[in-house]
This record gives structure tokens, sequence and C-alpha cells, in this order.
């Protein structure tokens, strides 16, 4: 967002809580555990324009690495940077092809073909542009700093008068990686500069015929520099089909086409509050929940990413946790790539009520995987929650039949002490699920409450209210059979001979079941907790932030604000400003904490589900009931598009009661102010 439309936007000032250190104590049988954030252990500050700076000039904790993940429709990134102790630039760029898939070899490991995508690793070294100064080759200057705003800019200190700056970014339709270099004159002379072109290319035949791998640099004549004078050279590196003509690749025309897709972004569903780190956080989640996006013989799909997922679909990233996000954000794209998912998968859905894959990998030709994980839960609540807040009825009655046919399986599937079993969950056998697992239930649950809603609105009373009463006995059945003591603590087991606590727990809490909110809040936050976010099980080293997502989402619905705000303050300076940034993360160590894109979309939902506790009812309907923080006067949400409309949701404290304003199109559609902790009913 840009510093003109973040004063527009912001009625208050933030300058005087920005240092604002949130405390929180949790009283658990008479030990207090306290929660500080604080700056100290930070390495990146946020910067104007939306961006934040790692400072490598004056950095002390030499040498760091960081990676980060960018895409496009064809193609997607994985960029190793960092500074050795002597500042000296460290650079790997791990490129995939989603959609130019290759073929196994004979000695490949089982289930290679479902990570048969084209990729190519380009190190520091491996082609690099031969600039020439004064007749002498340039030697590139020790970092100075990087940044990210949704591309990577990394500077260089002056070298031979000469300042370097690279700028990163993958195109957003094309099958190619940009690098720009941007050298600037910083000397009092005039300086002589070249850059000698260059081409490899590489041939090799897969799946689609044979492809050309091509790296390419710039070339540019002898010019001479006055100083403050610029010269712009770069590198792409790009894959196609040897059938397809050659592309011409204008690196201008990609760098604005991706800056345009990032304005787009920065100007719809602004968070303002007093708190920059969330707003900031905030803006980020939006970039990666909505680039990772290709164009398949599917059609336009969402895909987790993370060097492993693409090209694909899943019950759990796409159905269950981005869906439901996007009609928010209203980016067109990732709204008609989640209705192709759940049209995909509504396709698998027969009449003898066998389980759908869980899965639609390489372009669908591969689906995944043996077990059922509870995926039809997860289709049943993403789909609803997703029709409810696209606000358009001929969608909802495209997916109505898949939805009820998901609730179907899931009745089926309902044991004789009335929860819903599944073979495992979306851990997919890492650690023990039992016959009848928390999430399913919980999950189903939560579809049919919201299913009703979307039945009352497609005029489907009767069925409405059978969703209502199978929501009502789901919740008891919950209680019943998983409700529990738990080393201590008043909550959940998992599963029915579960002894040991798992951070989805916390499920119950974002459907709107509170009956064990205390105990469940306190064993999250003094037994799961760790610096790096929600353990999946106690005394488990795994992290997996979809879990932490989904709690963080729930201790703000279950009415913990201030305790959900430190903790959430604490989990965004980790992630924004910490050492490995400035994304959600899939899990650690798994994976080493790829930049999977739907947990930011998770990222996203804590803020519009949890803190500002937005629920769809109906087409042009929604319950709101806001958390706002003690300290903070009013937060805003701007340019939300849930419901086909442009909404811009405020929330003001007003003495010891909440207001809450709702304007479309400068038009003022809900005021109205209620005692604090109390849902509003807005519909138009």
């Amino acid at each position: 967002m840009s510093s003109t439309n973040q004063k527009k936007r912001q009625k208050f000032s933030f300058a005087a809580l920005s240092c604002l250190i949130m405390t929180v104590c949790l009283s658990v049988h008479g030990q207090a555990k306290l929660v500080a954030v604080n700056a100290e252990s930070d390495r990146w500050t946020l910067a104007p324009e939306g961006a934040i700076h790692w400072s490598v000039a004056t950095d002390k904790r030499l040498p760091h690495g960081d990676h980060i993940e960018m895409s496009g429709r064809k193609i997607s990134a994985v960029v190793r940077y960092g500074a050795n102790a002597n500042r000296q630039l460290t650079l790997n760029r791990v490129i995939y092809w989603p959609t130019l898939r290759i073929i196994p070899g004979p000695n490949a490991l089982d289930g290679a073909q479902y990570r048969s995508y084209l990729t190519r690793t380009y190190a520091t070294a491996d082609i690099v542009p031969l600039v020439m100064v004064n007749g002498k080759a340039l030697k590139t200057g020790p970092l100075k700093q990087v940044t990210l705003d949704g591309i990577l800019t990394i500077s260089h200190q002056p070298q031979q008068g000469l300042t370097l700056v690279r700028t990163l970014f993958p195109s957003m339709n094309r099958g190619a990686f940009f690098e720009r270099w941007e050298l600037q004159n910083t000397s009092s002379r005039y300086i002589r500069v070249a850059v000698a072109a260059r081409q490899q290319t590489e041939q090799l035949t897969g799946v689609y015929g044979v492809y050309v791998i091509e790296t390419a640099v710039t070339g540019q004549p002898r010019t001479t520099l006055k100083p403050g004078q610029s010269m712009t050279t770069g590198i792409t590196f790009s894959a196609r089909l040897q059938s397809e003509p050659a592309q011409t690749l204008s690196l201008p025309d990609e760098e604005y086409s991706r800056r345009a897709f990032l304005e787009t972004l920065n100007t719809s569903l602004v968070l303002s509050t007093p708190d920059p780190l969330l707003n900031r956080a905030f803006a980020f989640a939006k970039i990666r929940a909505s680039e990772s996006l290709f164009d398949t013989k599917m059609g336009l799909v969402h895909s987790p990413g993370g060097g492993r997922y693409y090209a694909g679909v899943w019950t759990n990233d796409q159905v269950e946790y981005a869906g439901p996000f996007f009609p928010f954000l209203g980016y067109t794209s990732a709204n008609q790539a989640s209705l192709n998912a759940y049209r995909l998968f509504a396709r698998l859905m027969k009449p003898d009520y066998g389980r759908i894959w869980a899965s639609l990998e390489m372009e669908g030709d591969l689906p995944c995987c043996s077990k059922d994980r509870g995926d039809a839960a997860m289709y049943a609540y993403g789909a609803a929650r997703f029709s409810l807040a696209a606000g358009d009825p001929a969608i909802a009655a495209e997916l109505w039949p898949a939805i009820n046919w998901a609730l179907e399986y899931c009745r089926r599937h309902t044991n004789a002490e009335g929860v819903v079993e599944s073979k495992t969950d979306e851990m997919e056998g890492r650690l023990p699920a039992g016959t009848a697992n928390l999430s399913t239930s919980a999950l189903a649950y939560g579809a049919l409450r919201s299913a009703a809603n979307l039945g009352r609105a497609l005029g489907h009373a009767d069925t409405a209210q059978l969703y209502e009463r199978r929501a009502d006995t789901l919740h008891q059945a919950i209680e019943n059979y998983f409700g529990a003591d738990i080393q201590g603590f008043h909550t959940y087991r998992y599963f029915k001979e579960h002894q040991t606590l798992r951070h989805w727990i916390c499920l119950p809490l974002t459907m709107g079941i509170l009956d064990r909110k205390k105990g469940t809040i306190q064993a999250l936050l003094t037994r799961l907790w760790t610096p790096e976010g929600l353990a999946v099980e106690a005394g488990d080293p795994q992290i997996w932030d979809r879990g932490t997502l989904y709690a963080l989402r729930g201790i703000f619905m279950a009415g913990e604000t201030e305790t959900g705000l430190s903790y959430l303050r604490t989990y965004t300076r980790q992630r924004l400003v910490g050492n490995h940034v400035p994304y959600a993360v899939e899990a650690s160590p798994e994976g080493g904490q790829a930049h999977l894109s739907a947990e930011s979309a998770l990222y996203g939902r804590v803020i519009t589900e949890g803190l500002f506790g937005i629920l769809p009812t109906g087409f042009q309907s929604f319950t709101c009931l806001p958390r706002l923080p003690a300290a903070w006067p009013e937060m805003r949400l701007s340019g939300m598009k849930a419901f086909g409309r442009d909404s811009d949701v405020l929330v003001v404290r007003s003495g010891d009661q909440i207001r809450l304003v709702v304007s479309q199109q400068n038009r003022i559609i809900f005021d109205k102010t209620n005692p604090a902790d109390t849902a509003f009913t807005v519909q138009w």
C-alpha cells in the first residue's frame, strides 16, 4: 500500500502505539507463562511503500541466508539469498515450470511422478553479466540492503564507481524468471560501461515433447555514464516447448505486469489497525496467497507451491484453507481458480458414495492418495463458505449438489457414537489419528452450519433445518466422544485412545464450539506453543503453521482478544521481520519452512474471521463479532469484496461499547452500536 493510500485509510495516529509491547500472563495450575513481543531479535525492518528491509551493511549476525518463493501462471521460483561473513552475496535460484513435465528416470524414487516438474537450479556464478567498467570487469561489491515487497531487490555497495541493484521477479503469465541489473554511476566522474550479451540453450525430451531451456543476458553497447546516470541489463531464465514459437520477452513490460498485480492487491482488502506489523503482514499474506496460480489443462488452479506441489488441487489447501478467503480479497483470478477446484472435486462424487481423492496432481493426471483424510468434510466446509462469501446465487446453486453429497458422505461415515470417521487426517499418517478424529468431525460440524445458511439463501428451508438439527447432534457427539481432561487440561482428546495434546484441539473454537474454550486455550498456549509457533503434539518437535493459524483464529473467536493479539504479534514478528520472512510457512523441520501459499490465506482469515469476526450467512448478509483490543480506538478493513460488493468495514470503540459501520461506494449501509462481545447482523 502506498504511503498516500495509507494516510487516506488510517483516520487515527499509529505513531503512539507502534512501539507498544503486548504481554499476557496465563495462570495454569498456579504457574504463569509470559509471552512478550520485542524487537531485539528482528533482522528486518518495516520500510515505506509496503516493503521490508534487511540492512546487511549494519548486520553483525553474519553469515545469514534465507529463501522466498515467487510465482506466476507458468513458473515458480524458490530464491535462496544471503550474505557470507564478508557481506558477499550468496544466490541460488531454483526454478520450476509446473506444466513442463519430465519423465522420471528408471532409478527414480517411488512417487517421483508426482513431483516430475521441469526444474533447474542456477547458482550465483552460473550465469553472470560480464560488465566492463573503463575496460575492466566489474567486481560486485558487498551487500548493502535487501528489500522485499512482492519483488526481491538486492542492493550492493559501490564498486569501481558503480552501484549495482538486482531486482528479481517471475513473469506473471509466461514461463520466465527475471533478474534486472541496474548500474548507477555514483561517482563524481564519467564512467564507460559495456555489457556483453550471453545465451545458453539446453534441450531435453519430456512428457509433452522437446523442451527448450534458455538463459540469456541482455547485452548493452559501450556507454559513457555521467554521474548519477544508470544503465540497465538483465538475466532471463525461461523454458518452453520446442513446438511453440520463441518467446519475445520484454523485461520492462514483465516487471510492469508484476508491479500491476501487486498494486491490485494493495488496494483491495486493506487492513488498517494501530499495529503496523499486523497491517504489513496481512498485506504480504495477500501476495503469497494470490500469486500461486497456474494455467493447466484443468484450467486455472491455485496450488500450494513450496517446491513440491504445483499444477494441482488439494481438498485441504485449496478447498478448505484458501477458497473461503479469496472472495473477501476479490482477486478475480483467485476466485476463478477456487471455483475450478470445487468443480474438479465435484466431478469425483459418484452415486455409490465412494470416497473422493485428496488431491488431483500433475494437471489432474495423477489423483492421490489411498486413504480418506476427512476430505468430504473439508469439501463441504470450504465450498459452503466460498459459496456464501462469493455472493453469487448461480455459483451457489451449481455447488449445492456437491455440498449435499459431501455431507451425506459424512453422515454415512458416522459411527455409533455420532462422530464422523476417517482413515486419517490432513497430517496423512505422520501421527496416529485413530478411526475417528476431532478434525474430521469439527469440519463436518462447521460445514453443516454453513450449509444450513446456504440452504436458506437458496430457498431450501427444509434442508437447512435438517442440517441445523444434524449440527446440534454432532455438537453433542463431539463433546461426548472427544471431550476429556488431557494432561491436566479440560479440553479434547484427538481420537478415542489418545492421551496427548494435539494442535487440532483448536478446531472446535474456529467452528464456534466454545464449551471447553478455557482449558483448550490454556493447553494450546502453555503446552503446545513454542518460539516457532504451535507444535503438532506435546513433546513433538514438528511445527505446522496451519495449526498455529487455526488456533490464533479460534482464540479470537472465543473472545480472548488480548491473549490472541499478544500471540498473533509474537508469531507475526517472527514471520515478518525475523530470520525467515515474510510469509507463513508450511512446516518445520519438514519441508524446510517452505512458503506454501494457502497458509498465507489462513493468516488472512485470522484477521477477517478472527479479529473482525466476519461470518457469511447469506449472499448479502453476514454476522460480525469484532474483537477490538483494549488499546485500539478503531480498526478497519477497506475494499472488502465479499458478497459481490466493495465494502468498507469500520470498528470503533464508543465508551464501553463497539460501533460497527459498513459502507459501500461512500454510502453507509449499516451503522449500529452494540455492547462489547455482541455480534452484529449485517444485511442489505
